[in-house]
């Protein structure tokens, strides 16, 4: 008979430590490949060629009739720029997300997500989506107060949207998407209404360029913000992807909207955008001073 004060005695002893109640599985990372680098480096080279172009027929013209020419060029400079940082490693940083899995019969487990993001994107677009809102609204007339509110609605929509690719796997990224979308229906209004109303008593070949031209930078937005939601926000895309898309859009917006413009611009004999003043010779003489001309009494 054993007594109970040895039953320990028979007891097997086990060093197991208890099972945690959540398991970390290994960090997936979403990054560029060599396909994603190519696209980089043929959009940069398109950029630069784009941008050198523009400024040998922005020095074919008069100074006062430069000033599309002088955007267009900055545009593609811009462009080419971010394009450039992004191809040789740079202008990146990485979106960590944390997914908590849980399973009915095991324990549940979590998952560590980094996803490449490159932040020198909206630096992009904050400084080139300004100076095509200024050529829209130079094209057709418009009025400042709208050049205003579509340049401030533009930024608010970059920023929104910046902080949505950083908002990690949580519902504030989707508050922050939908910001930029209210900014980009507010752009659409100022550009696609005031716009098409403010040229309407143009001549009809400023009327077709400034509607070509409005479309096209509209319809890229959206696809901005469709590629956004897919991409960063949903990670429904791979980098590849997203790389891609972002290159053929910013092509369009970047690359095609200037060569479009100047080549249509340059043929339009009754309108020609003259800026003269300040933009063209200086601040010259007027509201000087003059000092010592006068005769002592």
């Amino acid at each position: 008979m054993i007594k109970p004060t040895k039953i320990d005695t028979f007891r097997s002893s086990s060093t197991i430590s208890p099972i945690p109640t959540i398991i970390p599985n290994e960090p997936i990372y979403q990054e560029i490949s060599a396909t994603g680098y190519r696209t980089l480096w043929v959009v940069a080279i398109l950029m630069l060629l784009s941008s050198l172009i523009f400024y040998i027929l922005a020095s074919r013209v008069p100074v006062q009739k430069r000033l599309f020419h002088v955007l267009a060029s900055l545009v593609a400079t811009v462009s080419f720029l971010a394009y450039f940082a992004m191809a040789t490693g740079g202008g990146k940083a990485y979106n960590h997300a944390i997914i908590h899995e849980h399973h009915k019969n095991a324990s549940d487990t979590i998952q560590h997500i980094y996803r490449e993001v490159y932040w020198v994107r909206y630096v992009n677009w904050g400084l080139t989506f300004p100076m095509i809102l200024i050529i829209l609204v130079l094209l057709a007339g418009m009025n400042g107060a709208s050049l205003l509110i579509s340049i401030v609605a533009n930024l608010v929509m970059n920023i929104a949207g910046a902080i949505s690719a950083y908002g990690g796997h949580s519902g504030r990224k989707w508050a922050w998407y939908t910001i930029s979308c209210l900014a980009y229906l507010t752009i659409v209004y100022q550009v696609g209404f005031n716009g098409r109303r403010a040229v309407a008593s143009k001549d009809n070949r400023r009327k077709t360029l400034f509607g070509s031209l409005s479309s096209l930078a509209t319809i890229v937005l959206l696809a901005y913000l469709i590629v956004w939601a897919a991409s960063s926000n949903a990670r429904r895309m791979s980098i590849n992807g997203e790389v891609i898309f972002y290159a053929i859009l910013d092509l369009l917006v970047q690359g095609l909207f200037g060569y479009w413009l100047l080549i249509s611009h340059n043929s339009m004999s009754t309108y020609s955008l003259n800026m003269d003043g300040f933009w063209a010779s200086g601040i010259g003489t007027e509201g000087n001073i003059r000092i010592g001309n006068g005769e002592e009494s």
